[in-house]
């Protein structure tokens, strides 16, 4: 009998997609879903002489090839867990379960260490493409054990996008490493859906662009330094007609967007670190706020917001945004790889930055041809302290902030939500600023509460009486 190559369990969209891809490659892929009927219909619909299907997680394990590799593609959190109580009695030393489930990293490197002791390997694959990708090429991001990468690597390479040639799959980094990198992905997904639906507002309540108009807008912009999967797709989004109406179906989406929490996880994760991911945070809050729909039309009748005007020069209008999006999305990638290089020193990861940079370039949702800029400033020597700091993205953003401060202030003068670009400008002033007053708040906290503070002149730490201040009291 055939051994097979690897296991997938759950065959929901990402799970079907990632096993039809393994076996377009010529893998022998064995198929298990709790459910059987989701089993038998993948099998119906899809069928493929190499993903067999099974309906009893111990027949599929036995027919493993050693060492085994059984792939969870299942619901984050305790279904992980409980799986993997099923699974542990059926491996044995040397085999391995791979996570490609949006996994929180902490719980990942938990299972890691709990399976060590057991004698198996536990790799957090982050996946990144949507069911596109993972049919037909998908980044993928595995932390873990290297030596039992090495063992997967054939088949995790050969199903990934490639980009110049090369697979966009690379090992991470040990036990968490893999999860928290698509983390900071999805965080920075984030943060770049956030920048185009805010020029998406300027643009057709400033500039007074229709859908049609918005179409070509993206398209063209599509063709130039902005190329990326998600410019792409939206200049598709404003030509879909409404099967259900006239006119195009954006019009009739309701006006708010969920999250799954992979952003909000890096953001909690960036405070803990006390590395500043502003604009991420500010597209998961703008999410958040964007469900409150029935107290937002209530603020909108009571608050007496600006009236819009519109811009005299469309085609000027549109230029300046576009230079406005493109310094917001260096700056948003910035944050996010600040969030990485901090998170490599803080659990001794050693985060290759140019190798992730590489393997984004393709296949993911961030996908963007400036990745192979990002690319290139982390295989540079010295590696910058900061992307900002790189000389392509610096000229970039000196050439192109007076449009980022003129698209923030047009939107703030006529009361457009766009806190991503206001992020973005506050972190550019923040990050090169001469005085920031926090020299204030020292002196603030110590008056209040004794908590001390540094001198510019002595080194130590000191504590004032603050006589006139705490005169100011009575």
């Amino acid at each position: 009998m055939i051994k097979l190559d690897i296991g997938i369990v759950g065959l929901s969209v990402m799970g079907r997609s990632l096993a039809l891809n393994m076996a377009d490659h010529g893998f022998k892929v064995g198929g298990y879903n709790r459910s059987a009927a989701v089993t038998e219909q993948v099998m119906r619909d899809h069928p493929h002489e190499n993903l067999i299907p099974f309906y009893d997680l111990k027949d599929m394990t036995d027919a493993l090839a050693r060492p085994r590799k059984v792939m969870l593609m299942i619901q984050a959190g305790k279904p992980v867990d409980a799986v993997i109580e099923q699974l542990v009695p059926l491996l044995e030393k040397g085999d391995m379960i791979l996570d490609g489930g949006n996994s929180f990293f902490e719980d990942t490197r938990r299972r890691a260490a709990l399976l060590a002791e057991k004698g198996i390997h536990y790799l957090g694959v982050g996946i990144s493409g949507g069911e596109e990708g993972a049919r037909f090429g998908p980044s993928v991001m595995p932390g873990g054990n290297a030596d039992a990468y090495e063992s997967v690597r054939p088949i995790l390479e050969a199903i990934a996008a490639r980009a110049m040639d090369e697979p966009c799959c690379a090992y991470i980094g040990p036990d968490g490493a893999g999860h928290y990198v698509k983390m900071v992905h999805n965080g920075i997904e984030y943060a770049d859906m956030q920048l185009i639906a805010e020029s998406y507002l300027l643009l057709k309540y400033v500039g007074g662009f229709n859908n049609q108009e918005l179409a070509h807008i993206f398209k063209s912009w599509n063709d130039g330094e902005l190329h990326s999967y998600l410019i792409g797709i939206t200049a598709g989004i404003f030509r879909e007609a409404d099967d259900l109406g006239d006119g195009e179906l954006i019009d009739r989406i309701k006006d708010s967007a969920k999250q799954k929490g992979t952003g909000r996880w890096a953001s909690i994760e960036a405070l803990k670190q006390g590395v500043d991911i502003s604009m991420i945070t500010s597209a998961c809050t703008a999410r958040i706020m964007s469900n409150h729909l029935d107290e937002r039309e209530k603020a909108w009748q009571l608050i007496h917001s600006p009236a819009v005007v519109l811009s005299p020069d469309k085609e000027s209008f549109a230029a300046m945004v576009r230079e406005a999006l493109y310094t917001g999305k260096i700056i948003a990638y910035a944050q996010g790889f600040s969030l990485m290089q901090d998170a490599s020193r803080l659990y001794g990861w050693n985060l290759d930055l140019g190798k992730i940079a590489s393997i984004f370039r393709a296949g993911c949702i961030i996908q963007a041809v400036f990745l192979n800029d990002i690319t290139h400033a982390f295989e540079a020597e010295p590696k910058p302290e900061n992307l900002i700091f790189d000389g392509f993205f610096l000229s970039r953003i000196n050439e192109h902030q007076d449009s980022l401060r003129q698209a923030v202030s047009t939107g703030v003068m006529n009361g457009l939500p766009i806190p991503a670009l206001c992020n973005a400008v506050s972190y550019l002033d923040e990050f090169s600023a001469k005085a920031a007053g926090a020299n204030l708040i020292q002196a603030q906290r110590d008056c209040f509460g004794a908590h001390t503070y540094e001198r510019t002149d002595h080194e130590g730490v000191f504590h004032h009486e603050w006589r006139w201040a705490n005169d100011n009291q009575h």
